[in-house]
């Protein structure tokens, strides 16, 4: 035992020299978001690492130390390791239901946009990487500044009716759907058992009647909205505001999400657990059976 937390202590030495913010990483709020750069581990490329897990821990260090880490969860908290689950929104809890630039294209065709979808696109990455100079929070209020800013450069269309038929479209249940059909069931699931529910979104004020659009808003105890708190993700107040609102320590929570450095890196320096979605979990069943809860 003693050989295996040495192991766990050099392998966490390991990733806390790796694993440093490097990146942009940036949510779609009512849009789609441009790739982030994603990567995964290679213990393989890394001999020190490599030794760690080959010498000391055979069977693996994802297998072993997900089960270890799980069982000693329980062992302070019980059968049902978290108190709360935390939720990112566009890329977890929610997708755009049409690429981006096909709806800027779409819509802007009447208002003289001659850009192809793919310049569209480029053009609207060039412009969500550039820093945003009027506030240190892209999403304030109801974001419009920000995202008049985003069509335009975008588009090369300064029309202001254009701009409120894209904005007001991103604000409609047609412009999104649930990422996961068996969302409500599992939602359900983990308020029976006694687990606390929330969304912690990069998003401006557009989030909570956009929830209501998708008759979701009522699954959870709790939004947290980075127009609202004035803390974006990765900034750990957020998460932090989050539990506050539950009622629970961060400790006591997990949160979900599609970036690792907004959500993952922002939520582990709040204090929550953090599992990156698409990689770590796939699903919200896979979240509640990973915490102890049957669906």
């Amino acid at each position: 035992m003693a050989l295996m937390a040495t192991a766990r202590t050099e392998l966490r030495r390991f990733l806390s020299r790796t694993l440093r913010p490097g990146f942009i990483g940036s949510d779609f709020n009512g849009y789609t978001r441009p790739p982030a750069p994603r990567f995964r581990l290679n213990f393989a490329s890394s001999s020190s690492a490599a030794a760690v897990v080959s010498q000391r821990e055979p069977m693996g260090f994802e297998s072993v130390g997900l089960k270890e880490y799980l069982d000693y969860r329980r062992s302070l908290y019980g059968e049902i390791t978290h108190k709360a689950v935390l939720v990112d929104a566009a890329g977890t809890l929610l997708a755009p239901s049409q690429p981006m630039a096909q709806i800027y294209r779409e819509i802007g065709e009447k208002y003289g946009v001659q850009y192809s979808e793919a310049e569209i696109l480029n053009r609207y990455r060039r412009a969500y990487a550039q820093p945003w100079g009027k506030s240190r929070l892209r999403y304030v209020n109801d974001g419009r500044p920000f995202w008049q800013y985003i069509v335009s450069s975008s588009t090369g269309c300064s029309d202001s009716e254009y701009f409120e038929e894209v904005y007001n479209y991103y604000t409609s249940n047609k412009a999104w759907h649930l990422c996961d059909p068996e969302a409500e069931k599992v939602f359900q699931a983990l308020r029976k058992a006694g687990v606390k529910l929330a969304v912690v979104s990069n998003f401006d004020t557009r989030l909570r009647p956009l929830l209501r659009a998708l008759n979701c808003e009522h699954w959870f105890d709790a939004v947290a909205v980075s127009a609202e708190v004035e803390a974006e993700k990765p900034n750990p107040t957020i998460f932090v505001k989050a539990c506050e609102l539950l009622g629970i320590k961060p400790e006591e929570a997990v949160h979900v999400g599609d970036d690792r450095r907004n959500d993952v890196w922002g939520a582990r320096d709040a204090g929550c657990d953090a599992w990156l979605w698409g990689s770590d979990v796939h699903s919200f069943k896979q979240v509640a059976e990973r915490i102890g809860v049957k669906v």
